[in-house]
């Protein structure tokens, strides 16, 4: 309950765009910066009024390439989660490729190795798990475009 109240206050807080508008202060690093970490703030509570149980926020391991957005559980499966902010120009192209087209085969094998790596710390490794993506699609002035992809792939 307290994690839909949240999510409301601040998908309305991100009613116009998770992107900071283009006014010369930022470069375009700092830009694509902020807005994933905003998209990551926003992705939480996401997924927690959907129900997850988060557990972890970026997972690292020392000597490890590669993080884990977060991890948590959704109807007692543990899911490892991978947030991609994208921002939409106003010209309607994007900065880059979709944010699911950026979860690649090398940022795949990371996340697996970290995944794996979160398991044996926690002494967990029989846990039932799978790895989402959480694509957000953001444009200056409106509200951002969610998609959540559950079991996006495979271990």
């Amino acid at each position: 309950m307290l994690a839909r109240v949240v999510f409301a206050a601040v998908d309305f807080a991100a009613r116009k765009g998770l992107a900071a508008p283009d006014d010369g202060s930022l470069t375009k690093k700092q830009r694509a910066r902020a807005a994933g970490i905003r998209g990551e703030t926003y992705a939480y509570w996401y997924l927690r009024s959907k129900g997850y149980l988060m557990v972890a926020r970026n997972y690292t391991v020392p000597g490890l390439k590669g993080e884990i957005d977060m991890a948590g559980y959704d109807d007692g499966v543990l899911a490892f989660v991978e947030v991609k902010t994208r921002t939409v120009l106003e010209s309607g192209t994007r900065q880059v490729a979709t944010a699911e087209e950026a979860v690649n085969a090398q940022k795949r094998h990371n996340v697996r190795r970290m995944a794996q790596q979160f398991l044996r710390a926690r002494r967990i490794e029989s846990e039932p798990y799978r790895f989402d993506v959480l694509a957000i699609e953001t444009r200056v002035g409106s509200r951002p475009e969610v998609r959540l992809h559950k079991g996006a792939y495979t271990n």
